[in-house]
């Protein structure tokens, strides 16, 4: 064996040489695989005793894409292009291994390869659209003359990868490879040469691309079809005309169309914001004063007190990773609509063809449904998903604590209450936790975990590591009012119903922040949630806010009832703004003396965000939150910010704090001491420094 780089191993293996990457945990593309490879292939070349080249990765994946750490840096030779155009060149069949994933630049180096064969488990995509970005390396060129132009435009446009059964029906693979993988690709290697078959360079084929070039219109129908998705973001477009381009030009102008389109990406905010996305997820997966080693306790069963909306949507997390549930309820006919909702969600599901009858059913056998709390004594966790009373979480608390065996974790789903003052009922205070999910809770990525003064660390390590068993992305944070999300959702809200005291209407506010990428602004927003849910918990703190309060008193809960801020015409969820609503709105403003006035969208816009920025900053002066891009992990996930922004706390660094500031301090001025700038923020911009070097 002949070490090419410290990641690249040459080694002729009879008549196969066989190029092996072996740079843990993912084999990213670096520049010592890229040099590795290129170097190998020029080995494998040159060696008379072997008469092909097999190119397989060590460890638990394929190259699964760039190494995304060397974006925005100078670029070492050999480029990805290079190394794909030597593979392409080589005088000897090169067939490509791929087990794992082969992503984004892993795939691009397969499709270099004269052939690939695939493990039964292999998936291989470029999700390059996802970083806000396009396949730079010839991959919107090459997949396309391979699997046709409407699969190439699927795949590239959604990121989302393909098993190895589907790309071997769309001839991505050439085999599906069962057993040794390395031994396989070398049997397969041997045949190639064997039959005399052609080295296949895929830039030179272009039958695929004949069904695009006989029906010009194919792309205007893709691009209306993904429309509403890919709504506001710019890289879905380029990868369009990225693959425009090798419909319409040879592939060498091809190529060059690429490049272009990928540098306007790669040099766009959208791109920047969405890198910086991703390692803000992986960043809010580490609490820092929790060590890696913190043992977990074994969490092998679930207990969930409440069948309702949030009950269900938590236990269906629970069910789908394989996980028992006892569901508890207060009353058997409520136990019963509870699982008959959870029931009616799978079936939803199976009839979209996103789960199988069978995974159904296994989900459905591991649900336990009792009215007696006393069955859910033997479980590992349990979750109460009552509503927002804290006499009532007391309550229940108090009766787990004497329930529920010693080790076991007592969470509570509250999303605003004091999580220190529910803890203080029980002997155990150390084991209880909030673990805040959102509605829909079956659906929702988000889960906001809550650390009370005296959770444990095997406790707040076992949370963080059961949310990505579930399926969630968790943010550990501090207690306080709201929490991380909803304190500063309150800002906006306040905001909110404020402007539409002053001039604006609802329809406006929900425009404006529509346009700017969320998926509904907060009126609707509210009427989706349940206007009574707020409505309660105003009522619990004693708190008034005349607008919501008369829309409530009228019974209007928003979509369940037919009517909110908006009207829903016929069960539709289509908001249709109401007259009855601008009458309320134009009394109150009446009542508190308020002179109604012209609010321009730029107005609107800034009266909503900047008080959401400074109270990210707040939360961070005070510890609730450990790093800026928790806050931001918390808002795309569990509100709908657009990604291509960042988070609200990434988007004051890009519009710049000092900016902020000045605003906050014009409507300080205007408005009084609400809008004063949080210390750390006028800090940060005076230093001319943003939330991420805090």
């Amino acid at each position: 064996m002949t070490a090419i780089t410290e990641f690249v191993s040459y080694e002729a293996e009879g008549d196969v040489g066989v190029i092996t990457v072996d740079s843990p945990p993912v084999n990213a593309l670096s520049f010592g695989v890229r040099a590795g490879i290129k170097g190998g292939i020029e080995a494998a070349d040159a060696d008379s005793s072997v008469s092909s080249v097999v190119l397989v990765c060590a460890g638990r994946t394929f190259i699964a894409g760039a190494d995304i750490t060397e974006f925005g840096k100078p670029p070492k030779a050999p480029s990805l292009h290079e190394v794909i155009a030597a593979m392409e060149a080589c005088s000897k069949p090169v067939v490509a291994a791929i087990h794992g994933t082969a992503l984004g630049g892993g795939l691009e180096t397969a499709l270099g390869c004269h052939y690939r064969v695939a493990s039964p488990t292999a998936k291989v995509g470029l999700p390059e659209v996802k970083l806000g970005i396009l396949p730079g390396a010839g991959g919107t060129q090459r997949l396309p003359r391979v699997v046709g132009v409407p699969m190439a435009l699927e795949m590239i446009t959604s990121g989302n990868p393909i098993g190895a059964s589907k790309a071997l029906e769309v001839g991505l693979v050439s085999e599906i490879i069962d057993g040794d993988l390395k031994e396989g690709a070398k049997a397969f290697a041997r045949k190639v040469v064997a039959d005399g078959l052609p080295l296949v360079k895929i830039s030179d084929q272009n039958d695929k691309l004949k069904e695009a070039r006989e029906n010009p219109g194919m792309f205007a129908d893709f691009r209306k079809s993904i429309a509403r998705k890919t709504r506001n973001f710019e890289a879905p477009e380029n990868c369009i005309k990225a693959i425009e381009a090798a419909v319409e030009l040879p592939f060498p102008d091809g190529l060059k169309r690429e490049r272009e389109l990928f540098m306007e990406l790669m040099q766009g905010e959208q791109s920047f914001s969405q890198r910086y996305f991703f390692f803000a997820e992986r960043q809010a997966a580490k609490i820092p004063d929790v060590p890696k080693d913190t043992p977990l306790i074994d969490i092998k069963t679930a207990g969930i007190i409440g069948a309702g909306t949030m009950g269900g949507g938590i236990a269906m997390n629970f069910l789908q990773a394989g996980i028992p549930v006892i569901i508890v309820e207060t009353t058997q006919e409520a136990l019963d609509n509870g699982i008959a909702i959870i029931k009616k969600n799978y079936a939803a599901t199976v009839s979209k063809g996103r789960m199988s009858q069978d995974a159904m059913d296994k989900c459905l056998s591991l649900l336990t449904g009792t009215t007696n709390l006393e069955d859910i004594k033997d479980v590992d966790i349990v979750i109460e998903a009552v509503f927002e009373n804290m006499d009532v979480k007391k309550e229940i608390f108090t009766k787990l604590d004497a329930i529920c065996k010693d080790g076991a974790i007592l969470a509570t789903n509250t999303s605003t209450l004091d999580i220190n003052e529910i803890g203080a009922v029980t002997k155990r205070p150390e084991y209880v936790i909030g673990l805040h999910f959102f509605s829909p809770a079956n659906v929702m990525k988000l889960l906001e975990e809550v650390r009370t003064d005296k959770t444990s660390k095997s406790v707040m390590a076992t949370c963080m590591a059961l949310a990505k068993r579930i399926g969630k992305v968790p943010a550990m944070v501090g207690v306080c009012d709201g929490f991380v999300g909803n304190r500063i959702l309150h800002r906006r809200a306040e905001q909110a119903t404020q402007l539409i005291l002053e001039g604006a209407l609802p329809q406006d506010v929900d425009r404006v922040l529509y346009d700017f990428g969320l998926p509904m602004g907060p009126f609707a927003m509210a009427d989706l949630a349940g206007n009574d849910v707020s409505w309660r918990i105003r009522q619990g703190k004693g708190q008034k806010s005349p607008i919501a309060d008369a829309i409530c008193e009228l019974g209007r809960f928003g979509q369940k009832t037919g009517a909110g801020y908006y009207l829903y015409k016929d069960g539709s969820r289509t908001p249709t703004p109401d007259p009855v609503v601008e009458d309320i709105i134009l009394k109150a403003s009446k009542d508190a003396g308020i002179e109604r006035r012209e609010i321009s969208d730029e107005e609107i816009l800034k009266r909503c965000i900047y008080p959401m920025i400074n109270e990210g900053a707040k939360i961070l002066e005070e510890g609730i939150a450990t790093r800026a891009s928790d806050i931001d992990v918390i808002w795309v996930y569990g509100y709908g910010w657009p990604i291509y922004r960042g988070g609200p706390m990434r988007y004051a660094d890009y519009i710049g704090l000092d900016n902020v500031v000045k605003t906050l301090r014009e409507y300080q001025e205007q408005y009084g001491d609400y809008w004063k700038p949080a210390p750390l923020l006028e800090r940060l911009a005076s230093e001319g420094k943003t939330f991420q070097d805090a």
